[in-house]
């Protein structure tokens, strides 16, 4: 029995959980690794003994004899954002179900952030990445390629790049707001505004035009611009580039934006959001203007939440399946990391528009 460590040693060490376990180094190494052959009985005198000192692996020192971390890295725009952090909580109740751990790095939408993210964790030795990535074109990609050259399988969530042929986890975009749009229309409206569209200096002239800048947006910010202008084909109600919001996506910007719509000639009756910062920016214009929903302007947003839930009238919201998303994106990689073949597919789940009180009709009807 070795002597006792007294208070002020330092951690256990491999040597002195074998001493504690009557056996080499080397086999309690490979026990307390998780690689290599080691009898049930031995293993057993091993992990009893780290367990009673108080052992601790180094998963950094592991990971570099074995090739494997057990760990996930996941990198999104913002873990403060509710809807990110949804997508986390699904990723991290999966992975550790299955003896994993993760890793979460924001990027504020900053491609510069998001390729640092990405090489951090390379030197970390991850076992693969879950990325929502802000790249658009082929130039913006190398970073993930440098990680699937190093064998660390990546998966997409929430967005889709279309220069990578990788699994991606993605809601129905188009559809979602096709729908929302569609039920505006039904209510009588034939000005809906949209919040949070292409970041151009100014508004394209032209559907085409749009679309254009649409394709130089995140994945998901072009797939609802394109379910609303489904919605607008479908109901043969000509494009208006005026009620389309361009520029930076802040809630400010939405409030500026949301503001100019109300003071055309032909203004507004309904604004359709696609994202929370753009709910609250255009909640924030109808107040200034002296307006509220769904009197004078009816209103839909994406992003169902507790206190859309609340407000006075509740909010009619897309509800998108955040714990799920991630959950699916976290099922993907580890089977592939478990030996399954990649996809590299688009796995689509479906989003839930919620019916509050925020549509009415419009007031000349």
């Amino acid at each position: 029995m070795p002597a006792d460590r007294g208070q002020a040693a330092g951690p256990p060490t491999i040597s002195e959980v074998a001493a504690e376990a009557g056996v080499g180094r080397a086999t309690a190494a490979r026990t307390l690794g998780g690689y290599g052959y080691v009898s049930p009985e031995l293993r057993e005198r091993v992990l009893a003994a780290a367990e009673k000192l108080g052992y601790r692996a180094n998963a950094l020192a592991r990971s570099m004899s074995t090739g494997v971390s057990h760990t996930l890295g996941v990198i999104v725009a913002d873990i403060g954002n509710p809807f990110f952090a949804g997508v986390v909580r699904g990723i991290s109740d999966t992975s550790r179900a299955r003896g994993f751990d993760t890793i979460v790095l924001s990027t504020y939408e900053d491609l510069d952030e998001e390729v640092a993210a990405t090489n951090v964790l390379i030197d970390k030795r991850v076992d693969g990445v879950i990325i929502a990535s802000a790249a658009v074109d082929r130039g913006e990609v190398a970073h993930i390629r440098a990680a699937m050259d190093r064998g660390i399988p990546v998966v997409l969530v929430d967005r889709a790049v279309a220069s990578l042929d990788l699994d991606a986890v993605v809601i129905d975009n188009r559809e979602a707001a096709r729908e929302a749009v569609e039920m505006l229309i039904a209510a009588g409206h034939r000005r809906v505004g949209f919040v949070w569209g292409p970041p151009a200096s100014e508004a394209p002239a032209t559907r085409r035009g749009l679309l254009a800048a649409a394709s130089r947006n995140l994945w998901t910010d072009g797939e609802r611009l394109r379910g609303y202008l489904d919605a607008l084909d479908d109901a043969r109600i000509p494009f208006d580039p005026e009620l389309v919001m361009v520029g930076r996506k802040t809630e400010e910007r939405a409030t500026q934006e949301v503001a100019r719509m109300l003071a055309l000639p032909d203004r507004i009756t309904a604004v359709f959001c696609t994202e929370t910062d753009a709910v609250t920016g255009a909640l924030r214009a109808l107040r200034a203007a002296g307006l509220s929903y769904p009197r004078d302007i009816a209103l839909i947003g994406f992003d169902d939440s507790a206190w859309a839930a609340v407000m006075e009238p509740p909010l009619t919201m897309i509800e998108q399946p955040v714990h799920r998303l991630g959950a699916k994106a976290a099922e993907v990689l580890l089977d592939t990391l478990e030996g399954a073949e990649p996809r590299r597919e688009r796995h689509t789940l479906r989003s839930r528009l919620i019916v509050r009180a925020s549509v009415a009709p419009p007031p000349e009807a």
